[in-house]
């Protein structure tokens, strides 16, 4: 492996603008890495932590030519990207191939649509080691009110350990890297709250199963970092007071989930996922992995304000400073307390008033042998006699997908995933996005397709519908044809779902012209979502959880759209900019 320089050093990257088009040239190459006194051997993009923003008009035409000069095969997919399926840059599917040592490959496709994206390796673990970059399309008219001022704010998380090594570390105990177990003082202190009995019967189910409520998170003790730079760098971004700023969030980390705020500011929220949406404002936000966000901020003060990205395990923040001189510093606030996880985030409470902690488990059958428990299986409960048969999750409330779900007990804790957010914030929900423009097609799903979220801890192995990557058949949809899938989640993690090549309609309540499009669903532990789908791109595309280490351990799947007979279908959408008028 040749060495590269350290983190720091910019490589030029060459970039021409012809006349209909925007060429880049990437060179992806092995490189020593240090952040914060961590080295790793990672990866680069022209010598860059992150990549290189790639900035597009959309309509124009996008020329990317990839050189790979490490020592690994290596691809480089458009995440949320409308593009030809043998141009989405992951490999095994629609013909592509990785790009072997030595070997270029040239990304060619239309830019058919406006707003906040981002570009990652989709080779093996070498997004964690290094291969994500921010990807901003302008849209093609003018926006009537620009903001004054627009900053990419790309969030990841990096380490030293490999990421094989990592996985091996996992296969072996999925909670080897959480260093937060329970100790007898909170099963004391959860007496004192709940009563000894519930205590009791909380701490045996969870032994049960062999599975730990403070497993928020796969991996930790990662460096959190901001356009690739730890917190004390202090990244700042400048502003005059009363301007009008547009921070353009991504969440480029392989497994950390975000709780995102700028105390003094509300945020208002006018993207998601690159699609415009109904202005919202907020005072947080949590943000899924590989989610984007588009926020305005208005800071009136010649004052300095942290940008604050706290992780949902919270072991760590990844900060910045916005501020109207550089060399400002704000105030940098506590860290909240890490939540608990309660059989509520299992879906096993079933409308248990108190499944928040104090769960009644003496209705829960434990005869079962949970000892090794399979969480693939989960899906043969009988939900209908729960009241959530399949049908039934259509308009299932998704108000919780992200804001505030479990609640907090009288020492202040909080229990329940979604739950560390203070009373008093507005936290944005799933439910509050509305696309800012309507929906073109608005017909009803056709048929529903069940996705089960599932894996089994014991051996560290993630399913969709019970099958790993290598089992599972794709799922086949005719070209134009309208779909429902629905997401239940039988594990006690969040899923961001992400589907290659196409967005989802996201059903959150709103009016079916405003359902918001995502190309990621972030599933909160033991809920059902649903979302529709029209199936306007041909191809193979790849259908997986973002978190990094459940794809690699098999939650990822392949859905087919196919174009049987040539001509379009009923609902041709295939030059519609995904669905909108």
């Amino acid at each position: 492996m040749r060495p590269l320089p350290f983190i720091g050093f910019l490589a030029v990257f060459a970039a021409a603008t012809p006349a209909l088009a925007r060429e880049y040239d990437l060179v992806i190459d092995d490189a020593r890495i240090e952040i914060a006194g961590r080295v790793t051997d990672g990866m680069m993009i022209n010598g860059q932590l992150p990549g290189p923003t790639l900035r597009f008009t959309e309509g124009l035409e996008a020329v990317i030519h990839v050189r790979n000069d490490s020592d690994a095969p290596t691809s480089l997919h458009w995440h949320g990207l409308f593009v030809p399926a043998e141009m989405d840059g992951s490999p095994g599917f629609s013909g592509f191939q990785a790009i072997q040592p030595g070997r270029s490959f040239t990304y060619h496709f239309t830019i058919r649509q406006h707003g906040t994206y981002w570009y990652h390796s989709h080779s093996g673990g070498q997004e964690q080691m290094g291969l994500y970059a921010p990807l901003i399309i302008e849209p093609a008219t003018a926006e009537t009110n620009p903001p004054d001022r627009d900053y990419v704010v790309l969030l990841s998380d990096f380490t030293s350990e490999h990421p094989d090594r990592i996985l091996n570390n996992l296969k072996v105990d999925s909670g080897y890297y959480n260093n937060y177990h329970r100790t007898i003082g909170d099963f004391f202190r959860d007496a004192r709250t709940f009563g000894f009995g519930a205590a009791l019967q909380d701490r045996l189910a969870w032994g049960q199963m062999r599975m730990d409520p403070t497993d928020i998170a796969d991996v930790t003790n990662y460096t959190f970092l901001l356009n690739g730079h730890p917190a004390t760098d202090n990244t700042s971004f400048l502003f005059r007071p009363n301007e009008r700023v547009r921070l353009r969030l991504i969440n480029g980390s392989a497994m950390t989930y975000f709780d995102f705020r700028i105390p003094g500011l509300k945020l208002t929220v006018v993207a998601a996922d690159g699609r415009d949406v109904e202005p919202v404002e907020v005072d947080e936000l949590r943000i899924a992995v590989a989610e984007t966000y588009d926020i305005i901020v208005e800071p009136r003060e010649d004052a300095a304000y942290t940008i604050f990205a706290e992780s949902m395990d919270r072991s760590g923040y990844a900060r910045g400073t916005l501020a109207p001189r550089l060399g400002m510093e704000a105030a940098i606030p506590k860290m909240r307390p890490r939540a608990i996880l309660t059989m509520a985030d299992m879906g096993m409470s079933h409308g248990d008033a108190s499944a928040d902690m104090p769960m009644d488990h003496s209705r829960m059958d434990h005869g079962a042998d949970h000892g090794a428990m399979d969480h693939s299986q989960m899906g043969q409960m009988d939900h209908s006699a729960m009241g959530q048969s399949a049908d039934s999750h259509q308009g299932h409330d998704i108000s919780s997908g992200l804001g505030a779900n479990g609640g907090v007990d009288g020492s202040g804790r909080p229990y329940g995933w979604g739950s560390e957010f203070p009373a008093d914030a507005r936290v944005l929900t799933y439910a509050d996005l509305a696309s800012a423009t309507p929906q073109r097609d608005t017909r009803p799903a056709e048929r529903e397709i069940i996705v089960r979220l599932g894996g089994n801890m014991e051996r560290y192995n993630w399913t969709i519908n019970g099958q790993s990557m290598e089992d599972a058949p794709p799922i086949n949809l005719a070209f134009g044809e309208r779909a429902r899938l629905t997401f239940i989640n039988e594990t006690m993690m969040a899923h961001p779902m992400h589907l290659h090549g196409m967005f989802v309609q996201l059903e959150n309540g709103m009016p079916t012209e405003r359902l918001p499009d995502k190309h990621i669903v972030s599933v909160a532990p033991g809920q059902t979502y649903s979302v529709l789908l029209t199936a306007d791109q041909p191809g193979e595309w790849a259908f997986h959880c973002h978190l990094l280490y459940h794809m690699n351990a098999g939650m990822m799947s392949r859905v087919v759209v196919a174009r049987s007979d040539g001509q379009p279908a009923a609902y041709d959408n295939a030059n519609a900019h995904g669905g909108h008028q």
